[in-house]
Formats: C-alpha cells, sequence, structure tokens
C-alpha cells in the first residue's frame, strides 16, 4: 500500500497544477468568498427583491446548473484540464456582469445571472479533480487535492471576511463587492488557462487502475448525497437550532462557522495524510462512523438546556467537522481511483451531481426537520448516514471483493 507519509509543501504546490494555477485556485476563491455568501442579501438589498423570490431564484440557478455536469464530462474525457477551469470561472464572470447590469425588481435577470454563476460552482470542482488527477498520482493525487480544498477554504474564509468588513457601505458596497468578484473570476481564469493543462487519455497513467467501462457506483453516489449533508451543518442546521431553538446568541453560531473553516484549512491536509494508511474506501466509511457520531453527540448536547447546550454543540461541532474533513480527503480521491482514465470526465461529473443534488436537498430536509424536535433532525442523520456508511463499506468493486483495491 502506498502511504504518504510527509508534507512537502513545493511537492504538494506541483502535485496541485504548479504556482501559477494555485494562485488561480486562491483569486477564484477569495472573489467567491466576496459574494457568494450575500448574493442573497444582494437580490434583497440592491434589486428590491423579497427574500423568498431571490431564494427561489438561487436554488433553481443551482438545480439547473447541474444539467450542464453531462457536458462538462464529456469535454474533460475529450482531454481538456486547465480549458474546462478556466470556463466555469469565466461563465461565473458572465454572471456576475448580469447581476450588475440587472436593474432593480427584474427577477428574471437576477436568475439567469444566479444560473450562470450556479453552473459556474457545478462544474469547477469535476474540472480541478481531473486536472490535478492528471498531473499527479496515486497518494500524490490524493493530497493535492486536500491542499486545493484548504487552500480554497482560506480564500473563501478571507473574501467573506473583508466583504463584512464592506458591508456597512451598503447597496453602493454590494455593487462593489460584485465587480470585484467579477475581476477576480476573470484573473483566475486567465491564469487557469495560462497553465495549458492537457489529457491523453488513452496515453495517461494507469498504474493504480485498469482500462474499461465507466463504473457505476450507484451505492456510492446514492450514500454521497447523504455524506454532503455534513456541509451544511455549520452553515443551515446548527444556526437554526442553536437561535430558534435554543435561543442561545448568535455569537455562538459565527464562532462554530470559523472554527469549522479554520479547522479544515489547518487539518486538511494533515489529516488527508493520516488516513492514507488506510483505503480510501476505508477512510470514507470511517468518515461517516465519525459523522454519526457527531449528529448523536448533537442530539445529546441540544437536550442539555440553555446554559450549557450551546458550549456543548460548539464542543461536538469539532468532531462534525473531523468528520468532513476525512470525508471531503477521500471522496473525490476514490472516485478518481476508481475510474478508468478515459472515463474520468464523466465519472466525476456523476459524482458531482450526486454531490450538487445533496447541496440542493439538504436546506430543505433541515428546516423541514428542525421543527419536529432534535431527535427528528438529529436522529434522522444520524441513522441516513450510518446506514450510508455501511453501504459504502461493504459496496464491493467490479472484480467482485468488497473493498478491494482501493488503496
Amino acid at each position: 500500500m502506498a502511504t504518504t507519509t510527509k508534507i512537502r509543501p513545493r511537492a504538494l504546490v506541483r502535485a496541485s497544477g504548479g504556482p501559477r494555477y494555485a494562485v488561480a485556485l486562491a483569486v477564484d476563491a477569495l472573489g467567491t468568498g466576496l459574494l457568494r455568501p450575500f448574493l442573497l442579501l444582494y437580490g434583497v438589498m440592491v434589486l428590491r427583491l423579497s427574500a423568498p423570490v431571490t431564494g427561489i431564484a438561487m436554488t433553481v440557478g443551482i438545480v439547473v446548473g447541474l444539467v450542464c455536469m453531462p457536458a462538462v464530462g464529456r469535454w474533460l474525457d475529450r482531454g481538456a484540464r486547465s480549458t474546462v477551469v478556466a470556463a466555469s470561472m469565466l461563465v461565473r464572470v458572465l454572471g456576475v456582469a448580469l447581476l450588475l447590469a440587472t436593474p432593480a425588481g427584474h427577477v428574471w435577470l437576477f436568475s439567469t445571472a444566479a444560473l450562470f454563476l450556479g453552473i459556474g460552482n457545478q462544474a469547477w470542482p469535476a474540472a480541478h479533480a481531473a486536472l490535478v488527477a492528471t498531473v499527479a498520482h496515486g497518494r500524490e493525487r490524493d493530497v493535492a487535492l486536500a491542499g486545493g480544498r484548504a487552500l480554497r477554504n482560506a480564500g473563501l474564509g478571507a473574501g467573506a471576511l473583508l466583504a463584512t468588513a464592506c458591508l456597512a457601505g451598503g447597496t453602493a458596497a454590494l455593487q462593489a463587492l460584485a465587480a470585484a468578484t467579477g475581476l477576480a473570476y476573470l484573473t483566475a481564469a486567465a491564469l487557469a488557462w495560462s497553465v495549458h493543462v492537457h489529457a491523453h487519455p488513452a496515453a495517461s497513467p494507469t498504474e493504480d487502475r485498469e482500462e474499461g467501462p465507466a463504473p457505476r457506483m450507484r451505492t456510492l453516489l446514492a450514500a454521497n448525497v447523504v455524506y454532503v449533508f455534513c456541509l451544511n451543518v455549520p452553515e443551515i442546521a446548527l444556526p437554526l437550532v442553536l437561535v430558534t431553538q435554543m435561543h442561545a446568541s448568535p455569537v455562538w453560531s459565527a464562532a462554530i462557522f470559523v472554527a469549522n473553516t479554520v479547522l479544515v484549512v489547518t487539518l486538511q491536509v494533515p489529516v488527508t495524510v493520516l488516513m492514507s494508511r488506510f483505503s480510501r474506501r476505508t477512510a470514507l466509511a470511517l468518515a461517516g462512523v465519525v459523522l454519526t457520531a457527531s449528529y448523536l453527540g448533537f442530539l445529546a448536547a441540544t437536550s442539555l438546556g440553555h446554559g450549557w447546550g450551546a458550549p456543548a454543540v460548539a464542543l461536538v461541532s469539532v468532531v462534525c467537522t473531523i468528520g468532513e474533513i476525512i470525508y471531503a480527503g477521500s471522496a473525490t480521491a476514490l472516485v478518481t481511483h476508481l475510474a478508468p482514465a478515459h472515463v474520468l470526465g464523466r465519472t466525476l461529473a456523476r459524482f458531482e451531481l450526486s454531490t450538487g443534488l445533496g447541496l440542493a436537498v439538504s436546506p430543505a430536509v433541515i428546516t423541514a426537520l428542525a421543527p419536529h424536535g432534535s431527535a427528528a433532525l438529529w436522529g434522522s442523520l444520524a441513522a441516513a448516514t450510518l446506514l450510508s456508511t455501511g453501504a459504502v463499506a461493504t459496496e464491493k468493486d467490479r472484480r467482485g471483493r468488497p473493498g478491494a483495491g482501493f488503496h
């Protein structure tokens, strides 16, 4: 079993696409952090749309954006890599331009802008993973993917902090942030395109997988829809529970969100390196166990009452974040390992479809379960995640042996 035991920064940057590509990722993430957390506010404050209408338009943009994924997968399988990454950034430039050109009250133009932003946001992860899988192999690829996620979270956090400081400027500040986001996307697209990474699938290295048809991965894809709920726990579930049910200060929600970002940035690469001692499938199953334990921990913490409840939730959120880190470091890596080189793009596109579906439905599911009590919310999430974990752990590979070949 190939195990990564050291973190070498220069090798990590090289395996992630090189210095220019790393800068492109940082600039893109910074621009995304400036606008994406405040897109709802832009619709409400600048365009004078109602909050429900704005939210529906954003959701529709995300869901319809998923429709582009099969085309993205086919494009990647023709060998395109940095071009697809750049295109995912450029389509968001168009979305920002439409956003800035939308007059107050025009919901359809805002919806179109949200659609282009959604297409770019959905296409980028698959394109990025395909690029990294082309320039890095084995466990080095896994760590490079983890490094990219850490860098992206750092950029998103920095952008969000900068935007928060600027929000006192009102609508003018939101428009300026949108313009800065467009410039950041344009710069990032130029940098990503300049890397000129192109794959020739028929000649790609296949030392850790055989050529063959695209793996079906139905169990893995279904489980991923449930796993990905963990990404919305710090942003949606915990604020909802802490503020509306436990009547805790919003400071707790903000602190948990900041802690989640800091932990992902600092621990994503080291934890992925640590998990390289196990097969990728085992690591993904372990992530499910940790997430299930955290959901049961939230159930226990919310029963403690107002005094101890909020600190207990904050403590359990660290466990949940560790589960998220293990999941993020193993899921995409497992998919890139399973996919034959000539269908890597389509396989990643299918995986991102399941991720996008989970991210799209999780807010509705969480907000629907929460009013029925902590047992309904956390018990349901724990049961679904544990069921998914068992399915992932016992799924057989193409050669018919449970968990074989996933090292």
